[in-house]
């Protein structure tokens, strides 16, 4: 039999030999060796005292062995999609969601982390172990382990759907984003976009092979389009186009609708919380967030949508007398608010994201980013080029203290064809203690920027900036920790709704003079950016702030509503349910053919289901810890490590709300995030 690189130890993922055809024989060989062992560590835990060296640490070994070979298969999925792939992607889920199942409702490994509770060895377990081994029996009665064989089996078959669907649905949406193009021949047709948007336009239609520019639904394509066109017409049938994806209101004719999907979705959903003995999913969703319930989470969103609506309405209102009185739009259509907003701001700021991009190009970003997190934490970033590389634009970088690596990261910053949408980190390697010394934790951090165009460095604007150090900082939670322990290491074990602080936070050093002295240089003269400019910059950071907290209110309200509220819904009852939550706190116009929920990859595709408040919810606390380093000083090394010990480096071996007490010195407070975003509090 061929040697397989999915079945060697590697310390880092050997891209350069992996094809699509190992992928399905690596995983059945690895599951039926993973059944074998967890059979033998149940019988040997029934036959003598489990301890944490006989039972719990040979567990962890088995599982790391599998995450090891499918974390660098679902990444290239994700990342270098093509038919191959994913054909053999999708013929292992089933089978992995089949064998997460055995192993959750396994009765013998229960009994093992049970006796290893309750028996001798318990009392030489450290903080950490003793909570690996209580997350361990949460899960597995959150898994069904205590219910009948006929529920066992139910649940099982329907967390096996569930994972086909969430593949489908992110599936359509990629197809339905490629399957729309539009190519325009006539420069004057594009008037009002930024040179920077129609290089990327002309280099998409080079890549073709066809004339003009054409814009596709790509971020960094449809973004500037929708934002800057003066064409009312081509911003129109652009937004339609991008709105309406995976949706019956498309231009392909529903090929790729996401409805019976997301219906049979939250269906399946339903079903598994009712077997548990969760009264609707919102509640099975929470039992391993900070939230208590989904009233508590239901009062945290209202609460906030009361203090920031009224201002809200104010933004949106002072947009349409604007875009009345100075652009001609008598009625603010959704394709025009992009726009009507960019033209606001410049008119009130004098500044654009397309004014700053000179400042921002990507290798002064990145060493101005590496910069702040050595200032910060006492580390160093640098890049091997030797690490093996999924794609020619992808960089690997170590991460050193005193000289020795802690940790590494791929990234990933670039779109192109066959890459999901949207920025994300992803775990390629956990810290863990193994047998053979210590598994260093390695990241996938991934973007979707506007990719360099001929010759010259990519231009990012302030707020790819923004995104970039977002996803670094859940690169750092991920890398920094101290924990031996997988299932506690990084960001495992880290409640979701807490999961964005240390990302949210790192979003605050874009903001600051002496943040963007470090990485803000323009891309001809290397001259920082000018006092002026950051002081507009500073100025409109809150511009229509209360109109974007609303946005994502609204997004948060309808998904937890959506898990809490209806048990079977149809498709209608999903959209009557999103016309309802955007009639109490939404400002902005929506289209009658808005089909937004059959894209909201988040919750259908992703691990938000009934957590997408996580957002805000997280963002209390980021800019609450925040306000520790505006007293202190931003780059202050005392706060700095201070930071990185009660939060970074302790992953989930504690709870969340007592990690960020000990950090702070008190509960948060919502009110450093009602001023930072500008929020006159009702």
């Amino acid at each position: 039999m061929p040697s397989n690189p999915l079945l060697e130890t590697h310390k880092l993922p050997p891209f350069a030999d992996i094809r699509a055809e190992h992928v399905e024989p690596a995983v059945e060989i690895l599951l039926r060796e993973s059944r074998e062992a967890i059979d033998l560590l149940a019988q040997q835990a029934a036959a003598t005292a489990p301890t944490w060296d006989n039972f719990a640490a040979p567990f962890e070994a088995v599982n790391d062995r599998l995450t090891n070979a499918w974390s660098p298969i679902s990444h290239l999925n994700g990342t270098m999609n093509s038919s191959e792939l994913r054909e053999a992607y999708q013929a292992c889920l089933e089978k992995l969601s089949a064998f997460g199942t055995w192993v959750g409702q396994h009765e013998g490994l229960f009994h093992g982390w049970k006796a290893l509770k309750e028996g001798p060895a318990w009392a030489s377990l450290d903080a950490a172990q003793r909570r690996t081994v209580e997350n361990a029996l949460r899960d597995f009665r959150l898994a069904g382990v205590d219910l009948p064989a006929d529920q066992k089996a139910r649940y099982g078959k329907i967390q096996s759907r569930l994972s086909l669907l969430s593949n489908q649905y992110s599936n359509n949406v990629l197809d339905a984003t490629q399957a729309w193009h539009k190519d325009i021949d006539c420069l004057d047709a594009l008037a009002g976009v930024p040179a920077s948007a129609l290089d990327t336009l002309k280099a998409t239609a080079e890549a073709k092979g066809v004339p003009g520019y054409r814009i596709t639904l790509d971020f960094p394509s449809f973004f500037p389009v929708i934002s800057y066109a003066d064409s009312r017409e081509l911003r129109r049938e652009v937004y339609t186009a991008f709105i309406t994806r995976a949706s019956d209101q498309s231009a392909d004719a529903g090929k790729f609708d996401n409805a019976a999907i997301l219906e049979e979705i939250l269906s399946l959903r339903s079903d598994i919380a009712q077997l548990l003995g969760f009264a609707t999913y919102a509640d099975y969703s929470l039992a391993t967030k900070m939230a208590e319930s989904p009233e508590q989470v239901l009062e945290f969103l209202n609460d906030l949508a009361r203090r920031a609506l009224p201002q809200a309405k104010e933004e949106f209102a002072e947009l349409s007398t604007y875009a009345r009185d100075e652009l001609g739009l008598e009625v603010l259509e959704p394709w025009d608010v992009a726009y009507a907003s960019e033209k606001l701001r410049e008119a009130r700021h004098a500044i654009s994201q397309e004014q700053l991009r000179p400042y921002f190009p990507a290798p002064r970003v990145i060493d101005g980013l590496f910069q702040v997190v050595e200032r910060l934490y006492g580390v160093r970033c640098e890049e091997d080029t030797e690490a093996t590389r999924y794609h020619p634009d992808v960089q690997y970088f170590q991460i050193t203290e005193n000289g020795q690596p802690i940790a590494g990261f791929y990234l990933d910053l670039y779109a192109r064809e066959g890459k999901r949408g949207g920025a994300w980190m992803a775990d390629c390697r956990v810290r863990r203690q193994t047998e053979q010394g210590l598994q260093l934790p390695v990241a996938f951090l991934t973007c979707n920027f506007t990719a360099p165009v001929g010759g010259r460095p990519a231009l990012l604007t302030h707020d790819e900036v923004t995104t970039l150090f977002h996803e670094f900082g859940h690169g750092l939670h991920h890398m920094l920790t101290k924990q031996h322990i997988a299932d506690i290491s990084g960001i495992n074990g880290v409640a979701w709704d807490a999961v964005e602080l240390p990302s949210q936070f790192m979003e605050n050093y874009c903001w600051e003079r002496e943040g963007l002295n470090l990485l803000a240089k323009h891309v001809d003269t290397g001259e920082p950016l000018p006092f002026d400019l950051l002081e507009r910059l500073q100025a409109a950071k809150n511009f229509q702030s209360a109109m974007g907290m609303m946005r994502q209110i609204e997004l948060s309200l309808f998904d937890l509503r959506l898990h809490h509220e209806l048990s079977a819904p149809s498709a209608s009852d999903v959209q009557a349910l999103l016309d309802d939550v955007r009639a109490a706190v939404s400002v902005l116009p929506k289209a009658p053919f808005n089909r937004f929920q059959n894209s909201f990859g988040h919750i259908f595709a992703g691990g938000y289901a009934a957590g997408y408040y996580s957002y805000k919810w997280a963002e209390v606390l980021s800019a609450d810890a925040w306000s520790a380093f505006e007293e202190a000083g931003i780059f202050d090394p005392e706060t700095g490590q201070r930071f990185r010990r009660e939060i970074l480096e302790q992953g989930g071996a504690r709870d969340a709300a007592d990690l960020f007490v000990a950090f702070r010195g008190r509960e948060p407070s919502v009110e450093p995030l009602l001023r930072h975003c500008g929020i006159r509090a009702a």
